[in-house]
């Protein structure tokens, strides 16, 4: 049995992966599974649902190991794959419905201030729409532009523009409910 060192270098432990050791997976796993549950997190509100459908990823990622070409971080080729098999566990449910609505606003959105922690913010976004919800996530949190949402989602840019449009409305009048709310003016 072949001892991996602690910090051995990623291209060796990716080696060792795509041979199939053991250990060099678990290493991967352990690395990248708390980052890669919050990804899914991101998209699927259960948190049992997210891990299921991280572990399907995993399994993804270690099947297809072998074509990642070192062409970028490892890290982000994994999230990847996490993003698609959220998109492909949801599109399965059907829950996500998208309004074929060409008009959109561009507007600002307003930075969230720092007064609201990470899960009153994950619950604002989880309260929106899936469609919202899922465009929102891959535009402002991925970085993905909207021909690539479209693209991913079978959807015409138009429709991302608006979804995205409409999720930030929507979270912006929650921010402002919520602010009221702790200065006790609602």
């Amino acid at each position: 049995m072949k001892i991996i060192r602690l910090h051995q270098e990623e291209a060796e432990i990716i080696k060792l992966a795509v041979d199939n050791n053991r250990q060099a997976q678990q290493q991967i796993y352990s690395r990248f599974s708390s980052k890669m549950l919050s990804v899914c997190r991101q998209y699927i509100k259960d948190i049992q649902l997210a891990e299921d459908v991280m572990i399907t990823a995993f399994m993804k990622v270690f099947t297809n190991l072998n074509k990642f070409e070192h062409k970028g971080s490892f890290e982000g080729w994994i999230r990847r794959i996490m993003v698609n098999e959220c998109i492909s566990y949801l599109r399965v449910q059907k829950k996500v419905k998208f309004t074929e609505d060409e008009i959109y606003v561009e507007e600002s959105f307003n930075a969230i201030d720092n007064q609201f922690s990470i899960d009153q913010i994950q619950f604002l976004i989880d309260a929106l729409p899936d469609g919202y919800k899922m465009v929102f996530n891959l535009y402002a949190i991925e970085g993905y532009k909207h021909n690539e949402i479209a693209k991913m989602l079978g959807i015409n840019e138009g429709t991302s523009k608006s979804q995205l449009s409409h999720a930030r409305k929507m979270l912006q009048t929650q921010i402002n409910t919520l602010k009221k709310q702790e200065y006790g003016t609602e």
